[in-house]
């Protein structure tokens, strides 16, 4: 998954799209931003059904680079990585859109309309991509860890590994 990504479906259509038996997110409004390191809704299963939780976003980063998460793992093989790629630790990711860092950065010659340089010069832009044209939420398969939420809540099993977002 990406670093940056939105859910702005309301929280009754994501109840119905997974159909979900607990949710523990409260009030859930929209998250236009969803940063790595914050708290996003997740679908798992635990006590037996579908439960909707709000979890960290991204991985626990390896110790000898800080620890920071990590939200692209490239090398699936690595020791660190394979426990928390094992089934028992998988979760759902609702999400509406998604954004990737443009291939082309910004000519460093970008100017604003007074002739300083513009904050972007040099920079690649955000490109936002919509998931899919429906009227629900698409789910993203979260594989690994997103970490406790407030509370020390850590993850479940889950075995929601596939569901359909046909209209």
């Amino acid at each position: 998954m990406c670093n940056l990504y939105s859910i702005t479906k309301n929280q009754d259509a994501i109840r119905r799209l997974f159909r979900i038996d607990h949710d523990a997110t409260g009030n859930l409004p929209p998250l236009p931003a969803v940063f790595p390191d914050g708290l996003a809704p997740i679908v798992r299963t635990a006590d037996g059904g579908r439960q909707l939780t709000m979890m960290r976003w991204g991985m626990p980063g390896r110790p000898q680079f800080g620890g920071a998460p990590v939200t692209n793992i490239r090398n699936t093989r690595s020791p660190h990585w394979r426990r928390w790629l094992k089934p028992e630790n998988r979760c759902l990711v609702p999400a509406t859109s998604f954004s990737e860092y443009n291939q082309t950065a910004n000519p460093k010659t970008l100017a604003q309309p007074d002739g300083t340089p513009h904050p972007m010069a040099g920079k690649r832009d955000v490109v936002w991509f919509a998931l899919a044209a429906i009227d629900h939420c698409s789910p993203s398969q979260g594989s690994g860890r997103l970490g406790p939420a407030p509370g020390g809540r850590s993850p479940t099993p889950s075995t929601a590994t596939t569901c359909s977002t046909a209209s």
